[in-house]
């Protein structure tokens, strides 16, 4: 990737810096790994198993932690010393992605289509081919991109990124900040049925969804809106790709959930919960605040708060891993009770 940043535009965003070295450079060309870095580029050290890499790379700057002791022998190379290398360059990159992804074309494209009654802020941008419906409402500085549908009665907050493909249906929420991901789909039809003989009647889903402020939604996740009431996504929540909310869940505050969990209707998670890829939850459960779920982990009743859990069904991580040694023993404990039988 191309691009040109000034070093002291990247400086002065980072606090508590220690500089070793000197260099007649003062434009950042590229961001890249230790051992493939080149002259231009900031590369950076956070895991410890790469430092042997550190004295051999060619980039031009070089993010390391304050305890790293050895200094540049290389002319046109700095290293910047700093408590959080990777917190550091997570900054460094939010810079760069501004300039080369956010630069808002503020308007309404012309193949857009926007109702009369949609109330839209300042400095929105509206791209090709986006529908927003009746009574929508969109704060000032939100970006829309291509092919996003806004249904009748949703709500968008400020500064918030919808990007190609997001589907926000009738009457659900979003708050400030939001990021949602292509393809994410808010508000779909939760899946509920009654059976009436030998036929499965749909029960119609009256309700919303509602994503609270800080919130990003990965790509191709799907929640679903409320049978009635609302399904909650709560402040500062992360969720990675491809994963299902069903319909009535509530999801508290500055929660982490990785691809491919599933959770079923009404299930609850209070503030703090992590959850790895591939876990499934069945639903009207609770999981305790901070809890952690394994990945592959599968939740059949109420966790704790503070628990962490592994396998299927769930059990103390600890157990699991004790089970897990102890399976692979079986093999010579039988071996060993064959050969007591023989002696007998």
């Amino acid at each position: 990737m191309s691009f040109s940043l000034k070093l002291d535009s990247v400086l002065k965003e980072l606090p508590d810096l220690e500089i070793r070295g000197s260099t007649d450079k003062s434009i950042i060309t590229g961001i890249s790994s230790l051992s493939n870095a080149k002259e231009g580029d900031l590369t950076f050290l956070a895991n410890p198993k790469y430092k042997n890499e550190v004295k051999d790379t060619e980039a031009s700057y070089v993010l390391l932690p304050m305890d790293h002791a050895e200094s540049s022998r290389k002319q046109n190379q700095l290293y910047i010393k700093t408590q959080h290398p990777s917190r550091a360059l997570a900054r460094i990159c939010r810079i760069i992605y501004a300039e080369l992804f956010s630069a808002q074309r503020v308007g309404i494209d012309t193949t857009a289509s926007v109702h009369d009654s949609a109330i839209i802020g300042d400095n929105v941008s509206i791209g090709p081919f986006c529908y927003v419906g009746k009574g929508a409402r969109i704060g000032k500085n939100t970006l829309i991109e291509s092919h996003c549908h806004i249904g009748e009665m949703a709500s968008i907050g400020s500064d918030c990124r919808l990007y190609p493909n997001v589907k926000l249906l009738s009457l659900c929420e979003v708050g400030n900040g939001v990021h949602l991901n292509s393809g994410v789909v808010i508000g779909s039809e939760g899946y509920g049925f009654e059976q009436v003989g030998s036929v499965h009647e749909k029960i119609p889903h009256l309700g919303k969804v509602v994503i609270e402020d800080d919130v990003e939604i990965g790509a191709n996740s799907c929640i679903d809106r409320a049978r009635l009431e609302e399904t909650r996504i709560g402040e500062g929540t992360k969720i990675d790709n491809l994963v299902q909310i069903g319909h009535n869940v509530k999801i508290g505050r500055g929660c982490l959930i990785v691809a491919q969990v599933g959770i079923a209707g009404s299930v609850e998670f209070e503030d703090g919960v992590v959850v790895g890829g591939q876990a499934g939850f069945a639903g009207h459960l609770k999981v305790g605040k901070g809890a952690k779920i394994a990945g592959q982990t599968g939740i059949t009743k109420n966790v704790e708060a503070g628990a962490f859990l592994k396998g299927n069904p769930a059990i103390p991580v600890q157990l699991a891993h004790r089970i897990s040694v102890l399976q692979r023993k079986l093999p010579d404990l039988f071996k060993r009770i064959a050969q007591d039988k023989d002696k007998k």
